[in-house]
């Protein structure tokens, strides 16, 4: 038995070596894989699954999300039937990427597994999922892979990677003041000390995995979360899998581990333009993932500007809608996309493919609040993307003459983009930038576009 255990434990490290040892990607190769993401700029993330089914409520609370069997404390069996009926007979894949595309929306994430380890996908390789283990027993993200790819957008998925709590092997916690188990299922597995993350990482990461590669066409990104205790050499053979199965697969950073090709704030835009490919994540109500039928939603007037802000520091946007238990996402999201969506028929040129503002950083102030978190507070009323020959100024508040630092440039004409005609806007020359004169009204309550053609 113990040279049995020394045979797995030397058969896993030499994969792992063999995956640190892959060949280091060419900057140029990273950079083809990276372009239609970075050109992207807006994506739909969904968090969809069993929990959705109870709308956030349990036995009369109604704070719960995504997390409902931790939230709530529900041991596994007790969960497994719930689960088993989850029946999303409202679904339809057509319309939620109808609906994405209709928003501006270039891409789709969808929560493959989330922590609860109920796979919203056909897993032959672990029976707890959506086809084998729920009376609905079809697979959506089949239905939706196909719908991406007959509407032009990208499929990608999301995988829970270190918290499972439907696994007997998944630790969690010890580390950086948190305490060890804090975030696993300790109703019915206990003994964390026990608990070897290898064991889960064989038995079920890297064959989920697999087939989320294998069985549904291209995918865009591997978006994990959660990396926890995944070793270095783990989260390098995932990367090595995911580059041999689908060599134009994005990953992003919660691989672990440093790697992947780009970072993840959640729930939060940076302070100044970031240099490396960068995503925030973020919720269209306001604070939950999951469906929860008694939270507020964001204002679509803030929905806008958290894009524009985030496009003018370089980076991308996912926004996250949570759909019923149904297979519906709820009337207010709807609205709110669709509002984006008519803003961005307007203006999307001063988005996709826009590089970040060319004003570096931006003027404002740090306020912190009662919790001491700092928060950034932009004091200029407007952001600036970028292509070439153009600087797009997206204003926030419409004065009667609009000052800007220098463009570096000479500006050649300045015109409103929701402006047909392009009617020119008189440029004076200041003693440390440009003022623009503008017309009385703005076109657009949210934010109205100025585009500043420049001298090439």
């Amino acid at each position: 038995m113990m040279m049995k255990r020394i045979l797995i434990a030397f058969t896993i490290c030499a994969a792992g070596l063999q995956a640190l040892a892959q060949p280091v990607e060419t900057a140029e190769a990273k950079a083809d894989r990276m372009e239609w993401w970075q050109d992207a700029k807006f994506g739909m993330f969904i968090h969809w699954g069993a929990y959705s089914k109870a709308g956030g409520e349990w036995n009369g609370e109604t704070n719960h999300g995504e997390w409902l069997q931790f939230t709530a404390k529900i041991p596994l069996a007790e969960y497994r039937e719930f689960a088993a009926g989850f029946n999303p007979v409202e679904f339809d894949a057509d319309e939620w990427v109808g609906l994405a595309k209709a928003a501006g929306m270039k891409y789709i994430v969808i929560t493959a597994k989330h922590h609860d380890g109920f796979a919203m996908f056909h897993s032959p390789s672990n029976p707890y999922n959506i086809v084998d283990a729920s009376v609905y027993g079809r697979d959506p993200l089949k239905a939706l892979s196909e719908a991406c790819a007959k509407s032009g957008l990208k499929f990608c998925v999301y995988y829970s990677l270190g918290r499972d709590w439907a696994d007997p092997d998944v630790p969690t916690g010890g580390e950086k003041g948190r305490a060890a188990g804090d975030r696993s299922n300790l109703i019915d597995f206990p003994d964390e000390e026990s608990k070897d993350f290898s064991k889960y990482f064989e038995r079920k990461v890297k064959p989920q995995v697999r087939e989320l590669l294998t069985q549904y066409g291209p995918v865009g990104v591997m978006w994990f979360d959660t990396p926890e205790k995944i070793s270095p050499a783990q989260s390098a053979e995932l990367v090595a899998m995911i580059r041999e199965l689908q060599p134009d697969c994005i990953i992003n950073n919660r691989v672990g581990n440093d790697l992947g090709d780009y970072g993840t704030p959640e729930q939060k835009i940076p302070s100044g333009r970031e240099i490396k490919p960068w995503e925030t994540c973020m919720t269209i109500s306001e604070r939950i993932w999951g469906y929860n039928k008694t939270v507020g939603y964001r204002d679509a007037d803030q929905l806008i500007r958290n894009l524009v802000d985030v496009a003018s520091k370089g980076g991308n946007y996912l926004l996250n809608v949570g759909p019923t238990g149904e297979g519906l996402i709820p009337e207010p999201s709807v609205q709110r996309l669709e509002t984006m969506g008519r803003w961005l028929t307007v203006n999307g040129e001063a988005v996709y493919g826009c590089g970040p503002t060319p004003f570096g950083p931006e003027v404002g102030h740090y306020r912190q609040s009662e919790d001491g978190k700092k928060t950034f507070v932009a004091e200029w009323k407007w952001r600036a993307t970028t292509r070439t020959g153009k600087i797009y100024i997206h204003c926030f508040e419409w004065p009667a003459i609009l000052k800007l630092p220098d463009p570096g440039k000479k500006v050649i004409k300045a015109y409103l983009l929701a402006d047909p005609e392009k009617t020119a806007l008189k440029v004076t020359p200041t003693g440390d930038g440009i003022a623009v004169e503008l017309p009385e009204n703005a076109p657009d309550p949210v934010a109205s576009v100025i585009c500043l053609a420049l001298v090439e």
